[in-house]
């Protein structure tokens, strides 16, 4: 499966962006999806993820309750709806994508990753 992340961009805090991740090649009905993000000299580290139902979902504590996850798997994407953003929400953000039905949240779980998309959070 071949994943397209968009979306990102410059925005001031307390904004909302939408970031989405496409994919082709393959159904995404049959792949779990992780939102991750890495910020200049620190690690990559997981967002968000979601089974590939929809029906579990998981949220680092530092974006809980400012961010959603969701799918749309007629569509083939995945959707990481980002509110209240913080300056120290400033990162690469990737999805990645992992062909069984549960989600995972280390990168190491991951087989397929979109080429990441920049969000600028300025103060």
């Amino acid at each position: 499966v071949q994943l397209q992340a968009s979306g990102g961009g410059l925005v001031q805090a307390g904004g909302s962006l939408r970031l989405s991740c496409a994919a082709s090649g393959r159904t995404f009905t049959d792949y779990a999806v992780g939102w991750f993000r890495q910020a200049p000299g620190k690690v990559r580290g997981v967002v968000a993820a979601i089974s590939w139902g929809g029906g579990t979902r998981y949220y680092a504590d530092s974006v809980k309750g400012r961010f959603t996850i969701s799918r749309d798997n007629a569509k083939n994407t995945v959707y990481l709806q980002m509110n209240s953003l913080k300056p120290e929400d400033t990162a690469v953000y990737y999805c990645a994508a992992r062909p069984q039905p549960t989600l995972a949240i280390t990168t190491r779980e991951y087989a397929y990753w979109g080429q990441g998309t920049q969000v600028t959070v300025s103060s």
